[in-house]
């Protein structure tokens, strides 16, 4: 029976949470409709679907890089519309595709930069610098003084990962944090960044359409399809489910 669960949501503290939300876009196409969910503190929540299903805009309503036409997307239990901007996304780290690092920043500079805008003194951004470089497995006096083009996909997406981690936000949210990267590069880093989450613990929101990254990364997983959400599901009961949906998913995709 608890193969459509909408709003289930494990016992802990409700951090993320949807209350009805559309969003349309100015013409008024509809891109996300009546979505409700919550993700818990400390857990990795996957949104996946295929592309144009509304993840990525749905993960853009939580740091308000979108506003959401109607309903409420709630953050630590205040909508997100009540949050002053930039205390909101001081506590969101923002990971995409290819780290999004600035290209004319060094990796110092790059990782340095929310430490910095905190208003750190340049001994404490130093150091915090090297922790984070140290977290994902980079080398500190190596890759300081490098550009973003002098790194590989992979150092490039670390970095970010870093960039993101580095004003200790209590939030992280991922767009297809691996997607750009080759099977084997991918491999390391979704190994790496379990280990990183079970060090961290923090609530994480991932958007992905690679069912094996969903299952080897999520806590739970909620399915989008056109928009609306077709449920949220353990990771147990995702590769169990015989709703059609998501065994059509699962099948198409799985590899």
């Amino acid at each position: 029976m608890h193969d459509h669960q909408q709003n289930s949501t494990p016992a802990d503290r409700a951090v993320i949470e949807f209350r009805k939300v559309d969003y349309r876009t100015a013409d008024g196409k509809s891109i996300i409709s009546d979505l409700n969910l919550s993700v818990a503190q400390g857990e990795t929540f996957v949104l996946l679907g295929q592309s144009g299903s509304g993840k990525t805009t749905a993960l853009k309503l939580i740091n308000r890089l979108l506003s959401e036409t109607s309903g409420t997307v709630q953050v630590d239990g205040r909508p997100t519309s009540d949050w002053e901007l930039v205390a909101l996304r001081r506590r969101i780290g923002y990971v995409i595709q290819e780290g999004g690092l600035f290209p004319h920043f060094t990796v110092e500079k790059n990782v340095g930069l929310i430490p910095r805008l905190l208003g750190k003194l340049p001994d404490e951004v130093n150091h915090r610098v090297d922790e984070m470089l140290q977290l994902v497995d980079l080398d500190p006096a190596s890759f300081r003084s490098r550009y973003p083009h002098q790194l590989s996909g992979g150092q490039r997406q670390r970095v970010g990962v870093a960039r993101a981690l580095a004003g200790d936000p209590p939030i992280l949210l991922m767009d297809e944090p691996f997607g750009a990267l080759d099977p084997v590069v991918r491999a390391e880093l979704q190994r790496q960044f379990k280990a990183l989450q079970q060090k961290l613990r923090k609530t994480v929101v991932l958007v992905t359409h690679d069912v094996p990254e969903a299952l080897r990364l999520g806590t739970r997983i909620g399915l989008l399809e056109s928009g609306s959400l077709v449920g949220c599901y353990p990771r147990s009961e995702f590769v169990a489910s015989t709703d059609p949906r998501v065994k059509q998913y699962r099948d198409a995709f799985a590899e």
